[in-house]
């Protein structure tokens, strides 16, 4: 693996590699998460009381062996909610805590108290539920039998498919399983409630949405959202898992501090997370595909299922941005698309890295890999012959044009310097002399859109407070989750003042500071919360112009802020004193900022117009080898080149792309989970749910940025870096499925693989037909 650019002087803070504002505190044990927070004398600890049945109706709660326990103080059900029984979530089709019907194993039915962790933990194992056992839908199969759904079936449709399939040369029908993905956050989830003066409430959430912690606690307790501050340092990991449901433990944790009129801290153990939360969404397909000789596609069928557990949660737009991507980098003139959002008794399904993209990319590489088989032709070829193009076929089947295209010089680019050609004929004469270890290679790129599809969400605010001495402060909607928000709003904001980079200091995100701030999520963090904090840091820079220009008789245009000299053409003198003279003279030091993504609009009852304001791009190619007797497979070699624009911090952006791929890696090779027939999760801890480990990362592991800024007026000329790299993984699972069609090289047809690719799946597939 190659190293992150070094970290070098610059007279600009950002464009450099510069080390993540936390990391020296990280790697000291001084950065404090949540569960670090000193408790205040009189806190309890809160632990949940789970359902052990998929389906059923709760006839009765039995907590008197509980309450007899040591330490236990009170035990907290439905009945102690003040407000809303229900979550404030979008549909508002999840109760806070399970009343007459319990729709999951792990269900949350109430809260054990007690004055410390563990004894909340054995009383709460020791509640009797007595449930009545009704019958479950535990696969997408029997939901879509059943039509049991959370949000109605969305229809996409362009062109004429059924025409463009009958007058089609080829056809291809298949169809496709990929499984979910547990987040895995090192930080679980966790959330420490304390109660101020007059009905007011402090929150200290581990969350991506401190404002959505805050309206739900507030909506939960009956009290308007000025009476609920909530504030996040940072997190230990997020990836989506902690954008709504994070929200769920600050509304447990101040039902029961309400009603016991003290602090109350609710930390989930490792097991309970895995029951509790919500997972990456397993999707089912089914397809029918034409074609010509050269494999160009003539009208498409799809049918995608989600299964989004039992409740809506946010699976309309994760189904909808699947439909947005299926396309992926391909022009897809005839195209028929129908997407169910399956209700299932599990968990809620949730947010996560890609959100619903990647189970639409999948689909169309999976398809375009199956054409190029059953033609004969190398797979990239197909790939390349299907792009968008520049000047034509350059309108997705959302109807929004395709503006910023680079993809074919990308590929281009990567299918030299990753020696392809050579790889792949090299590979194909391995495989006539081994016939036990198979390898495969493929090249796959990402074409991602980066903006919020609720156009609401796609705004941010801020505030850059500069104080007396020349020091910096800066507040922001952002939430720090590792990937380095902070470090780039910093960066920025020092340039913009014409500061050195360690004079700005990036503060707790806090909805007392920021209002009605979105989730740090759809990539979008930088763009919108680096945007806005720019924007603060101007206002107080063209303060600062005026009144230097004011001193020295000169326009404000003139007056230059760069390496901490504030220069005009009669005098310069350093930003500190620049500072102290604005203050004597009773200059206004602080200013906010607000920016909204321009030019996007979206119609969400036909999933139309320009839900992204541009599109990031990527290409991996992935070699790999499978044992075909025991199924086992090893990643050999990746050569990635992803497009950031300009970027702010190369060894963050490289960090993101080597850990988003890796992450993908995970969610298509090993990463699997799995639910009996009583619905219970069966992959619920490390010793049966398998990430990715520092093994399965190959020596040959090489990251290139494209060189080119952002083509729209993006914040600094960046673009967003923290999803597109994780569907740079398909090309592995890609790579595998050739290596499978190695066995039989002779024989045409589609290889039908499910995701993850684990050894029993591998081998199941090798009996391909």
């Amino acid at each position: 693996m190659n190293a992150p650019d070094r970290l070098i002087a610059s007279s600009l803070a950002a464009g450099v590699s510069r080390a993540h504002e936390s990391a020296r505190a990280q790697v000291a044990g001084d950065a404090t998460y949540v569960d670090d927070i000193p408790e205040i004398k009189g806190t309890l600890f809160a632990a949940p009381i789970l359902s052990t049945t998929a389906h059923g109706h709760l006839r009765a709660v039995d907590y008197s062996a509980a309450l007899g326990m040591p330490g236990v103080r009170d035990v907290v059900l439905a009945r102690d909610i003040p407000g809303d029984p229900m979550l404030a979530s979008f549909v508002g089709d999840e109760p806070i805590f399970a009343t007459t019907t319990v729709q999951h194993v792990g269900q949350v039915v109430g809260l054990v108290v007690a004055r410390s962790v563990m004894q909340a933990r054995r009383a709460a194992r020791k509640v009797q539920l007595r449930i009545d056992p009704m019958p479950a839908i535990l696969t997408v199969k029997d939901a879509l039998t059943a039509k049991s759904f959370v949000l109605p079936t969305v229809v996409v449709r362009r062109g004429d498919a059924a025409r463009a399939l009958q007058n089609a040369p080829h056809r291809l029908s298949g169809t496709l399983e990929v499984g979910g993905q547990e987040h895995f956050y090192l930080e679980g989830q966790v959330a420490y409630v304390v109660p101020q003066e007059q009905r007011q409430w402090l929150v200290y959430s581990s969350t991506q949405h401190p404002g959505e912690v805050q309206h739900w606690v507030a909506h939960a307790l009956g009290l308007d959202n000025n009476a609920v501050r909530v504030e996040c340092r940072r997190m230990g990991g997020g990836f989506g898992g902690k954008e709504t449901q994070a929200g769920h433990l600050a509304v447990w944790a101040a039902i029961a501090s309400r009603k016991l009129g003290c602090p109350v801290k609710l930390r989930l153990d490792r097991d309970d997370d895995f029951l509790v939360t919500g997972k990456r969404h397993p999707f089912s397909y089914e397809y029918t595909v034409g074609f010509d000789g050269s494999g160009l596609l003539h009208g498409l069928q799809l049918m995608l299922a989600a299964n989004c557990g039992f409740s809506a949660d946010l699976s309309g737009p994760v189904a909808d941005r699947a439909v947005f991507h299926t396309d992926n980098a391909y022009f897809l003139a005839d195209v028929d698309i129908t997407s169910y959002r399956c209700k299932t008794n599990t968990q809620s399904h949730t947010a996560f890295r890609g959100f619903g993209g990647p189970q639409g990319v999948i689909l169309i590489e999976t398809i375009l890999g199956d054409i190029a088989r059953s033609l004969g032709l190398d797979p990239l070829d197909v790939r390349k012959r299907n792009l968008y193009g520049v000047d034509t076929r350059n309108v997705t089947h959302y109807q929004m044009k395709v503006e910023d295209n680079i993809l074919e010089p990308l590929l281009a680019q990567l299918e030299r310097s990753s020696r392809y050609r050579a790889r792949r004929a090299a590979i194909a004469r391995w495989n006539l002399q081994s016939p036990v270890i198979k390898r495969g290679i493929a090249l796959t790129p990402v074409k991602f859109g980066i903006s919020f599809t609720a156009t609401l969400f796609n705004q941010a605010g801020a505030l850059v407070h500069v104080y007396t001495d020349g020091s910096v402060q800066v507040h922001h909607g952002g939430t720090e989750m590792g990937q380095g928000l902070n470090t780039k709003v910093a960066q920025i904001v020092a340039d913009e003042l014409g500061v050195a980079f360690e004079r700005v200091l990036s503060s707790a995100s806090d909805t007392s500071k920021i209002p009605n701030a979105s989730a740090t999520a759809a990539s979008a963090g930088t763009d919108l919360n680096a945007r806005a904090a720019q924007f603060a840091a101007r206002h107080v820079r063209d303060n600062l112009a005026q009144f230097v220009a004011g001193l020295d008789h000169c326009g404000a245009g003139a007056v230059l802020f760069t390496q901490g000299q504030v220069t005009s053409p009669n005098c310069s003198r350093s930003f500190d004193e620049v500072v102290k003279l604005a203050y004597a003279n009773r200059i206004q030091l602080w200013s906010d900022g607000f920016y909204r993504t321009p030019k996007i609009h979206y119609d969400k009852t036909t999933l139309t117009g320009r839900p992204f304001y541009y599109f990031a791009y990527g290409a991996a190619c992935s070699e790999v080898a499978i044992d075909t007797l025991t199924g086992e497979s090893r990643l050999l070699k990746v050569d990635i080149l992803h497009d950031v624009g300009r970027s702010i911090n190369p060894a963050l952006d490289i960090g993101q792309i080597e850990g988003g791929f890796v992450q993908g890696l995970g969610w298509l090779t090993t990463e699997q989970l799995v639910w009996d027939d009583k619905g219970h999760l069966s992959t619920h801890a490390p010793s049966t749910y398998k990430i990715p480990a520092t093994g399965d990362i190959p020596e040959h592991f090489v990251v290139a940025l494209w060189p080119e800024p952002n083509r729209e007026d993006n914040v600094f000329g960046s673009k967003a870096v923290g999803e597109p790299p994780f569907m740079l993984a398909i090309s592995v699972f890609e790579a595998l499925r050739d290596a499978v069609a190695q066995t039989r090289p002779q024989e045409r047809g589609c290889v039908s693989m499910t995701a993850p690719a684990t050894a029993e799946n591998l081998l199941r597939a090798l009996k391909w037909q």
